[in-house]
């Protein structure tokens, strides 16, 4: 539900942890909405951050002990933990293709989704990160985006 949306940013912003929005509600601050079936959270990859998350989340009520999720998980580059099902899944990442985290951080932009201070991903990091990708519903963003 989009309430756990709210609940989950409203935890990492609790806790601190340096995240950007990215995927379609990013596309959506940058002017471009489209439908989406999950949140799209990209986290920095440390073991300070990690840490972070896994409390965020633990206080989310998110079943990472069922889900084998380690908090080392959360500094391994390459990593997505899943939570609930689309339309209202939450994707956490590590890492995402074509794009640094703590380049991406520094072009980010500040908003509000779902109730919570964010920063979603930047514009010319997106458009990277959407041409690394490569899925024709990323390159179809990118066109979307006037690039």
């Amino acid at each position: 539900m989009i309430a756990d949306f709210r609940d989950v940013l409203a935890a990492f912003v609790a806790h601190d942890v340096r995240f950007l929005v990215v995927g379609a509600h990013a596309l959506a601050a940058h002017g471009v909405p489209r439908v989406t079936g999950d949140l799209d959270i990209w986290i920095a990859p440390n073991e300070s951050n990690a840490s972070r998350v896994w409390d965020a989340l633990a206080e989310f009520g998110a079943p990472l002990v069922a889900l084998n999720v380690k908090v080392s998980d959360f500094s391994t580059p390459g990593q997505v933990v899943q939570l609930g099902l689309p339309p209202y899944r939450i994707d956490v990442m590590t890492s995402i293709s074509g794009v640094e985290f703590d380049e991406a951080e520094q072009g980010s932009l500040a908003g509000m989704l779902f109730g919570a201070p964010v920063r979603f991903i930047g514009r010319e990091a997106l458009v990277r990160n959407k041409r690394a990708s490569g899925r024709p519903k990323d390159l179809a963003d990118v066109r979307s985006l006037g690039e």
